[in-house]
């Protein structure tokens, strides 16, 4: 509350102002009851009325407030009469322009600050030595009071370029947030992708083969349903998971692990059930590789066989090998199925996601038809950061 008050009062500036001008007008009253510096009361009154009450003013309206009271002060000084206390309102003007304005408009008011100094000087002298000690003593309060205006208002100026960079990273750290957030979900839609054409196509071709044996062979419809029924409920709970992660209030999400090279017999299993003759096999010494890594050549291996399952036609035979060197691991997944031959409906993002995937880890995919029929998909992957494409 009491930070509230006080910024309300800092928008108020006439009444900052006059609390300020408020010392030259106290300094300025006793001189009033004593009739002092030769003036009557009434004139008194109005001299120091018409140097104390542009101060009020003298943030909202600095020239100008400067120039009544710099006017005001040189015909009182051409006219001879004594000064007062409230001839401060000079300085408090020329420190306002300073500080508030360019520091060319500061040189000027220091111009006429100085002309005024002089002019006080031959005005009222008191011998050659104290005209010089007087304007040298008038010199450093004007230039003092300058100088104070003017490191202010580098200090203003300096705080504004703080603020205006404390603003600025931070809507630099919000545009960085906002494009974490869409890799995130770029990176979610094609986890999306790879989940549901898999499993899709599975179900696909188990409910192709049930309507053709749910009248020859129940035992074997039943089973193709039954497969349909897990397969079904393995994508939904995938999908649920990589969705979790975009849900403010469930954290499980981001905490469920992904698939990796150890569940690749899984997913092996998993395509074997649906009718599709794949061969496994591992090359190599396995090594240690980061769980970003492991969950590409999943998708990787996913992605072939979704391939295979749709487009490699009846009784296509896949293989998939793994191959392990020092520095890199190569996935190889080749059928024997239609190959160029294959319809494409010109919708899959598969490829072009196995390509952004790898790209990721610094290695490189070819996946193309091959010669004499079938389909090739040939990927390797460093398997430490140091490691690139070749």
């Amino acid at each position: 509350m009491v930070a509230n008050a006080w910024d309300w009062v800092r928008r108020k500036k006439p009444l900052v102002d006059a609390f300020f001008a408020f010392p030259v007008l106290l300094v300025s009253l006793p001189a009033l009851a004593g009739g002092a510096f030769g003036f009557e009361r009434g004139e008194y009154v109005l001299l120091v009325a018409g140097l104390v009450g542009p101060l009020v003013l003298r943030r909202t309206f600095p020239r100008t407030v400067y120039a009544v009271v710099a006017l005001i002060s040189g015909v009182q000084c051409v006219l001879n009469l004594q000064p007062v206390p409230a001839n401060l309102a000079v300085l408090m003007g020329l420190y306002t322009v300073t500080a508030g304005l360019s520091l060319r408009w500061g040189l000027a008011a220091l111009l006429v600050a100085e002309i005024g100094a002089l002019m006080a000087t031959y005005r009222y002298p008191s011998g050659s030595d104290d005209m010089r000690t007087s304007f040298a003593m008038l010199t450093v309060f004007v230039a003092g009071v300058w100088l104070l205006g003017l490191h202010m208002r580098t200090r203003r100026a300096y705080l504004r370029s703080v603020e205006e960079r404390a603003e600025r990273l931070e809507r630099e750290r919000d545009n960085e947030v906002k494009m974490a957030m869409a890799d995130e979900r770029a990176r979610i839609a094609r986890e999306l992708h790879d989940v549901v054409a898999h499993n899709v196509s599975v179900i696909v071709v188990q409910a192709d083969g049930a309507s053709y044996a749910i009248e020859t062979d129940v035992g074997r419809a039943r089973q193709a349903l039954d497969t349909i029924s897990s397969t079904g409920r393995l994508a939904l709970a995938e999908m649920r998971r990589l969705l979790g992660v975009l849900r403010e209030n469930d954290d499980a999400g981001a905490f469920a692990p992904q698939p990796g090279v150890e569940e690749l017999d899984d997913l092996v299993e998993h395509v074997r059930s649906s009718g599709l003759a794949v061969a496994f096999e591992v090359g190599g010494t396995p090594t240690a590789m980061s769980e970003g890594r492991q969950l590409t050549v999943y998708r990787i291996v996913q992605e072939a066989l979704t391939n295979s399952l749709k487009h490699g036609g009846p009784r296509v035979a896949v293989s998939v090998r793994l191959q392990y060197a020092e520095d890199a691991l190569e996935i190889r997944v080749d059928d024997d199925g239609r190959g160029a031959t294959a319809p494409d409906d010109g919708r899959g993002h598969g490829l072009a996601g196995m390509r952004e995937r790898v790209a990721v880890y610094g290695g490189d995919i070819h996946a193309a038809p091959r010669p004499g029929g079938g389909f090739a998909v040939v990927a390797r992957i460093p398997v430490r950061e140091e490691v690139g494409a070749p």
